[in-house]
Parts: structure tokens; sequence; C-alpha cells
């Protein structure tokens, strides 16, 4: 969760904490051990307060980090503001190469070793869908944002965004799995005023396990190592 971000826009008046809850249904074949977490809620400023600047430039001066370790990345799901720098260390003892397809930022980190870290900036905001090129049951998510204003579900439920200045919002949500159309349905208009503002309850569809199948960098399907990370290990 980002912490409150002190900017111009809190002249406008005080702020409030926005609260909701969320719950994710399962299908029975799936039974997912996060409960209802990894549930993306943030609100976009709308009206006259949206040809203010974007309080997001404090912000992009924090560096994240998506570690690849047991060749997994954690964490699995990383939400930043816009602008924002990823760091990418290698603490497995075998090469990795980190890349993303999709249209939140397209790139390829190619292949680097154990110990060695690699970065990039996500200069706009998107969602990206990460893999690496060796592993194919390695797979992230990284969703930058030009709000401040973002949390992600705990295990329960929870949602909390603080430090929110009154105003006109929309309302969004991104869950994994889901497809586009779903995701928009979420989209509304809200209000936040007073010391705090609750976004009341919302039913949100599970999704398939993850990784989904996919190709490698090239479009091609994966190799199976023979033996496994021989040609890759350090």
């Amino acid at each position: 969760m980002l912490a409150p971000v002190t900017c111009a826009w809190s002249a406008y008046g005080q702020t409030s904490t926005v609260t909701a809850s969320v719950q994710v249904s399962h299908p029975q074949s799936h039974k997912a051990e996060s409960g209802n977490a990894g549930v993306v809620v943030w609100l976009s400023p709308q009206g006259e307060k949206s040809a203010q600047p974007a309080p997001v430039a404090e912000a992009t001066n924090k560096r994240f980090t998506l570690l690849q370790k047991n060749k997994n990345f954690t964490p699995h799901l990383l939400v930043i503001p816009a602008g924002s720098q990823v760091e990418f260390p290698n603490k497995d003892p075998f090469f990795h190469n980190v890349f993303s397809l999709f249209e939140g930022k397209r790139f390829d980190l190619g292949l680097y070793e154990s110990g060695s870290t690699r970065s990039l900036r996500f200069d706009r905001a998107g969602i990206s869908y990460l893999f690496c090129n060796i592993h194919s049951e390695m797979s992230a998510v990284i969703i930058a944002l030009d709000t401040p204003y973002y949390t992600i579900s705990d295990r329960e439920g929870n949602v909390t965004i603080p430090g929110v200045p009154a105003g006109r919002y929309v309302l969004r949500v991104w869950k994994e799995g889901l497809s586009a159309a779903t995701l928009k349905s979420f989209s509304k208009a809200v209000v936040v005023s007073g010391n705090d503002t609750s976004l009341g309850k919302m039913a949100v569809p599970g999704s398939p396990a993850f990784p989904v199948a996919h190709k490698n960098k090239y479009g091609r399907d994966y190799e199976d190592p023979t033996p496994p990370g021989q040609i890759y290990e350090h």
C-alpha cells in the first residue's frame, strides 16, 4: 500500500480514508490459499482536479524490487506509481531472462547471471505481464498507475486508501485472470468527502490457477532443458 502523499491537491480540503471490502468467489475446483487478497483498487481523479499535475512525482524517486529466487518472482504482484524504477536482482544460482511483450511496458532484460541485477523505469501507466525466457513457470505482474491513491486487498479482503483529498474519482479494480470487459464493469464514479468514505462491498469473481500457458519471447514454445539448467548454470 502506498503511504499518504502530501501534495498541492490537499489545498482543496481535508483528506479521507477510503475503505472497501472485497469478496473473491473462487471456483470449488480452485480454492486459493490467498483468500481475498490480490485485488488492486485505485481512484483516478476526475473534474477540475484532473487538470492538476498527477501527484506521483515524489513517489517516483523510490526504487522497487522484483526478486528472482527459487525460480519465482517475489512479489508476484507489484503496484507502483508510473515513472518508478524497478530492480530485478537474480538470486538464483543460474541465469534468468526477464521479458514482457504486453502493452504496459514492452522490454527484454536479456540473459544475466546469478548475483547480478538489471533495472528498468516504468515511464507510463499500464499493466505488464512478466515472464522468464528460460523458465516457463515464472510469471509476475507489474501495474504502473498515474494516481497515488491505490492499494491491494489483504487476505480478508480489506481495502484501505489513506490521504485521499475530497472530490470526484473513478473507482477501478484489477484482478489477475479477469477479462477486460469484466474489469471494466467494476469501474464507477465515486465521491470522496468527510473523514472517512466507504465504498461498500465488492464481489469479485475468482480466476483460474496461474501461471497460464505462454510462449517465450520469440513467440515459440519453451524447450525442456536436458538436463535441467545445465546450459545456464553459472
